[in-house]
């Protein structure tokens, strides 16, 4: 692929990648995501074959980027440690309110059944990688499942609510629950 074309493609990858974030996988249009990236709809099928296939390689860029942030936690600290501090961040106001830069989880979760199986996958390979970097020990795996599945449940439950009180209390509650 030349430099321009890929540059392009990157464009409209950056463009999907912020509204998965923002409404989920499924909502936005080819036309929305074309015309946030500033390129009409005609160029999109030099680029991909479908909507699907766009929003499936936003999606699993999304889930690499979030797992690579975990790398970033100090290796020193045994997994209920490293589950500590990923909570922390994963769990806060600054992470419920990012517009870019946030877990796409929260928006795309309710979506998956009606999704191309390729999603469900894509999800079921990231929470396994995941969930291998939160543990020291096969047993506490389902512990980090657990742990997880709460953060995710958490901050989604906060979003909804926005800014408000039993938004921050959530956030809090699910923070002191995780380990």
């Amino acid at each position: 692929m030349n430099d321009k074309k890929s540059k392009t493609r990157q464009r409209i990858l950056d463009s999907a990648r912020s509204a998965l974030i923002q409404h989920g996988p499924a909502e936005p249009s080819v036309s929305q995501v074309m015309g946030a990236a500033g390129l009409t709809v005609g160029g999109f099928y030099a680029h991909f074959d479908s909507k699907d296939e766009l929003m499936l390689e936003a999606f699993s860029q999304l889930l690499s980027e979030r797992r690579g942030l975990f790398t970033q936690i100090d290796p020193a600290l045994d997994g209920a440690g490293r589950r500590a501090l990923a909570a922390a961040f994963y769990l806060s106001r600054k992470h419920r309110d990012a517009l870019e830069q946030a877990c796409p989880l929260p928006t795309s979760l309710s979506e998956m059944q009606r999704l191309p199986e390729a999603f469900r996958e894509a999800l079921a390979e990231h929470l396994e990688l995941m969930i291998a970097q939160m543990v020291d020990r096969p047993e506490d795996a389902d512990k980090a499942l657990a742990d997880l599945a709460l953060m995710i449940g958490g901050l989604a439950l906060a979003r909804a609510l926005g800014t408000s009180e039993l938004s921050d209390r959530i956030l809090r509650a699910a923070k002191s629950a995780v380990i």
